[in-house]
């Protein structure tokens, strides 16, 4: 049976989604709450753990990336390509997560040495891991359908360990650490770092690679990135991936800003109240207190208490979209469903500069109608740049899936740094003075201007790129289609040879 005719269990796509629930259970404390460990947990000064966090980074995205990509596409085992990079970096990974946010006395010099040391391991190992797990998505199956479904599985996963993080990280640390930060940083970390070494072994266990290249596919590293010069929807993906994590770091920076200085505290604090949502925490905390354990210590500020809660009910909608995307994409294709998402929850985004400042209600639906629009979208860009992976072995005759993995998490890197960096400088353009309870009226309007008009405008840009990008539905049945074919015509031969005495 071909790789396009056999259909992936449900037990191979729940154990590919562990993977990047495990993952993403660092990836996102390190991209949320790795400046504030340093600064405030580990005493860092906060210029040098900017100036690590800023060159490790540097490091992740054009070192460890591009040859973590080149290697992986030789490796050759007998697991595969890519299974074996997770089995290998399974306990580095988790060993690492732990030492990163742990916090030896050694000393100004000493301390700094070893956040440098322990992060850029741990970036380096996050590159040997996630590189080959986001190219074995392109290598399980070759039936673009079910990398649909692969996707939605894997980023319902993604969308749990982002709740987990943004929502319940600082309450769990405050709870297992009995108050104190550093021993509940030490906590949490050794729980994620044994469950997520656990996860990755079930992904290695559960999966199987199936698209297997020929020898007569191989190329030299020069000839690989000549391939992804010409290839079109490679530079419209890489462009829109950048696009794409621009407006998430810089969406992700804002908000804060928007629910801090421009929402009216007093709506805030009655929508807190007249949802019920003071009344949860209270009954919470008081079976907390009677097990003994830690009270639930949510923010106790209005703006800081609402954006958390906000940023889970975003995160459940999300879910929402990704449970309906692989429909919509394997009726109407993947480009076309991306497009309308994207575009659709671009203007729920730009509705944030009309809503007055007691508009609590209406701002929560608008956050959670674009949440779902763009959840819709998550597990899309993914799939799609396997299907690039497949465009051009067919375009060219030869597979380097991790290559084309590995220039997208580049491009993902550069969109992060971007956005992280527009952030401060738009807040510095329009005169934001940090300290002050209250802001001026133009940097009030710049930060409402920013969480809808300047985040708008990449996905708008993304949305434009999607015209000149070739491959619609039916590209993809015809590069289905003719990739099958092929591998048919290749299993042939290779079956006959066993066959003949």
């Amino acid at each position: 049976m071909s790789s396009r005719e056999q259909p992936l269990s449900i037990r191979e796509k729940l154990g590919y989604s562990l993977g990047d629930l495990a993952a993403n259970l660092i990836f996102q404390t390190l991209i949320t709450y790795l400046a504030f460990f340093y600064t405030d947990v580990y005493r860092l000064p906060p210029a040098t753990a900017a100036t690590i966090i800023f060159v490790v980074g540097l490091l992740g995205a054009f070192v460890f990336t591009p040859v973590i990509g080149i290697v992986a596409d030789r490796t050759s085992t007998r697991w595969g390509k890519f299974r074996p990079w997770i089995l290998w970096t399974a306990v580095p990974f988790g060993v690492l997560s732990l030492l990163a946010f742990s916090t030896p006395q050694l000393g100004e010099r000493g301390k700094i040495i070893y956040a440098l040391a322990t992060y850029s391991l741990l970036v380096l190992v996050y590159a040997a891991n996630n590189l080959p797990y986001s190219a074995l998505s392109g290598v399980l199956t070759g039936s673009m359908a079910q990398r649909n479904s692969l996707s939605s599985y894997r980023f319902v996963a993604v969308m749990i360990a982002q709740f987990i993080i943004q929502v319940l990280l600082l309450p769990l640390v405050l709870i297992l650490g009995d108050g104190d930060r550093v021993r509940g940083f030490e906590s949490v970390m050794t729980l994620f770092a044994v469950v997520g070494t656990v996860f990755f072994l079930i992904t290695f266990l559960t999966t199987r690679e199936r698209i297997v290249p020929t020898r007569e596919q191989s190329a030299g590293v020069l000839q690989d990135l000549a391939d992804l010069l010409r290839n079109r929807p490679w530079q419209v993906m890489l462009a829109l991936t950048v696009l794409v994590f621009t407006n998430l770091a810089l969406k992700g920076g804002t908000y804060i800003y928007y629910f801090q200085y421009y929402m009216s505290e007093a709506a805030l604090a009655a929508f807190l109240r007249d949802s019920g949502f003071n009344g949860l925490i209270a009954s919470l905390n008081a079976m907390l207190t009677g097990a003994g354990l830690a009270g639930f210590q949510w923010p106790e500020d209005p703006a800081t208490s609402t954006f958390s809660l906000f940023n889970g009910g975003g995160i459940v909608c999300m879910i929402l979209g990704i449970g309906v995307s692989r429909r919509l994409a394997d009726r109407f294709g993947k480009r076309d469903v991306f497009g309308v998402a994207l575009l659709v929850s671009t203007l729920f985004l730009l509705a944030f500069y009309l809503f007055p400042p007691t508009a609590v209600g209406w701002v929560f639906v608008a956050f959670m109608l674009h949440g779902f629009c763009y959840g819709i979208t998550i597990p899309l860009l993914w799939a799609m740049i396997a299907d690039v992976a497949d465009y051009s072995e067919w375009k060219n005759h030869r597979r380097a899936t991790a290559i084309i993995f590995s220039a997208m998490l580049c491009g993902l890197k550069i969109g992060l740094s971007t956005g992280g960096a527009l952030v401060a400088g738009i807040l510095a353009h329009y005169g934001y003075q940090a300290g002050l309870e209250t802001q001026p009226a133009a940097v009030v309007d710049g930060i409402r201007l920013t969480v809808s008009v300047y985040c708008a405008l990449p996905f708008l840009i993304a949305v434009a790129l999607l015209f000149i990008y070739e491959i619609d539905k039916r590209m993809e049945v015809r590069i289905e289609h003719e990739l099958d074919q092929r591998r048919r015509a290749v299993d042939r031969p290779l079956h006959a040879e066993v066959s003949s005495p």
